[in-house]
């Protein structure tokens, strides 16, 4: 999930929305420290449950990483609050379970789905920690943004297996 979020880092751009979504424990705020490192912000990125929402400044001259968890929030309106898009046009910002709440602060955005497989975990994977699971990422562009050649390098529509 790591390696997935450096790879997806290479493409995205300031005023970028990603929308997270995904069961306890599927990766997703492994994948937006992948996401960190890629766009070499300031960290440690964690998971921002409590706080709601970071933001981690560019070590490098970027776009800052803004990341925030919906999961404790009941409602669109919860996220307004939150003003996420008073940063939007000048940073990154994904947002873990995103879905269903955030879709309303850009026209433009990149939905990531990530699945665990149902059942009991492969031994093998269990031996290696509960990160080493495989995970199916279904990316999906929305918006003029992802009408562009980055959606076919990201092979957008795709399934991608990441472990």
């Amino acid at each position: 999930m790591r390696a997935l979020g450096r790879r997806l880092a290479a493409l995205l751009r300031p005023g970028d929305l990603v929308l997270l979504t995904g069961p306890l424990g599927a990766g997703k705020t492994t994948l937006v420290q992948g996401i960190g490192e890629g766009l070499r912000v300031r960290g440690p990125v964690t998971s921002p449950t409590f706080v709601i929402a970071r933001v981690h400044p560019s070590l490098a001259g970027g776009p800052a990483l803004v990341h925030a968890d919906a999961y404790r929030l009941a409602s669109p309106a919860e996220v307004d609050d939150l003003d996420l898009d008073a940063s939007l046009d000048t940073c990154v910002t994904v947002v873990e379970w995103g879905g269903g709440l955030a879709e309303g602060l850009a026209a433009d955005r990149l939905d990531v789905t990530i699945s665990v497989p149902a059942g009991a975990p492969d031994p093998d994977a269990a031996a290696a920690g509960p990160d080493q699971r495989p995970r199916t990422v279904r990316l999906a562009g929305h918006g003029d943004r992802w009408d562009t050649g980055d959606s076919a390098r990201l092979a957008l529509g795709d399934t991608l297996e990441a472990l």
